[in-house]
């Protein structure tokens, strides 16, 4: 069932299961929702395990209020503590897709006492910066300047994303990779060998820079960024059961 939680005048829809601690907290994509696959999967998973759980949508995204062209990282990522800090109680396992993986890493810096551990999922630290601007033409800057968006074609949806400028400088404010990033619990993060928006050399980035007791990369061959065959989603099981 979906209920609403307030934050800051936005009302962020979450689902939401009682049941053992740490509890496990899944932290979305770029413009994905909480009723995806994974997330849905890992539900099921904690049910079984009498496991608590909560997954929950961005402000702009599936449920929630708001326009997604309005938010940026460092909006979703407040989204992210808030519901954490409110509705979790102790430390969390937290699992992040994607964009949810630089979410998950802020959170780490943030608030380390209330993680018991981490687990991505071809996590995609710092792309607005690594990604699109890095990528960008140099007329595609002048339009993203002038206009103050620009529409990108998606390898995973029919509609096209849209880039705003506000996103971009937003982005550099909340960079995880230009810093020390301590992780001091532990760490799994995953990585399909076939994923075209995130590439291994980002996971390799990642786990060179970060600094922990218990940091592990596993590289699965033939995977995509959906990450979402069975055999992948068991793979996911795994490493949240290792917390």
């Amino acid at each position: 069932m979906t209920r609403f939680f307030r934050h800051e005048g936005r009302r962020l829809a979450y689902s939401q299961i009682e049941g053992a601690g740490p509890g496990v907290v899944f932290l979305g994509g770029f413009s994905s929702d909480k009723e995806g696959t994974k997330a849905l999967d890992l539900e099921q998973w904690a049910r079984e395990a009498g496991r608590a759980y909560l997954r929950f949508d961005y402000s702009g995204h599936g449920e929630s209020s708001g326009d997604f062209l309005d938010g940026t990282i460092g909006d979703w990522a407040g989204d992210a503590a808030a519901i954490v800090n409110a509705l979790a109680d102790g430390p969390q396992v937290l699992v992040g897709s994607s964009m949810g993986g630089w979410i998950s890493l802020l959170l780490a810096r943030r608030m380390p006492e209330r993680i018991a551990g981490l687990v991505t999922i071809a996590a995609a630290p710092d792309f607005t910066e690594d990604g699109y601007w890095a990528q960008f033409s140099e007329d595609q800057k002048a339009t993203l300047e002038a206009e103050g968006q620009i529409a990108l074609p998606s390898d995973y949806s029919d509609e096209p994303y849209t880039i705003t400028k506000r996103l971009i400088e937003d982005g550099r404010r909340n960079l995880v990779l230009r810093d020390p990033l301590p992780l001091p619990f532990p760490v799994r993060f995953l990585q399909g060998t076939e994923d075209e928006a995130v590439s291994t050399s980002t996971a390799l980035r990642l786990l060179e820079h970060a600094d922990g007791p218990d940091m592990r990369l596993l590289l699965v061959k033939g995977a995509d960024h959906r990450f979402s065959e069975a055999s992948c989603l068991a793979l996911i099981r795994r490493a949240v059961e290792e917390m």
